[in-house]
């Protein structure tokens, strides 16, 4: 349980240095960030594998999250522009 917590926590820091990063109007709240930052951490942990930067077991670093996440937040703001 407390590994889930830890990973909302790391995707909070993580949506929140991409939206600072990015900033702008985005279609969502504090949820979407977390679920954007959590997403963006998994992402980053599997393009810094595909690169060879990080090994199977190893957890993605805090910038490739943060790289995940800001292209993820960039595709949701280009697919919220399409939709509306």
């Amino acid at each position: 349980m407390l590994a889930i917590i830890g990973w909302i926590v790391f995707g909070l820091v993580v949506g929140v240095v991409a939206k600072l990063l990015m900033p702008g109007r985005d279609p969502g709240g504090v949820v979407v960030t977390i679920l954007l930052g959590v997403v963006g951490a998994l992402l980053g942990g599997f393009l810094g594998r595909a690169l060879g930067l990080y090994g199977p077991n190893d957890a993605a670093g805090l910038i490739m999250s943060v790289i995940g996440a800001v292209v993820l937040l960039f595709a949701y703001r280009k697919l919220a522009a399409v939709r509306s």
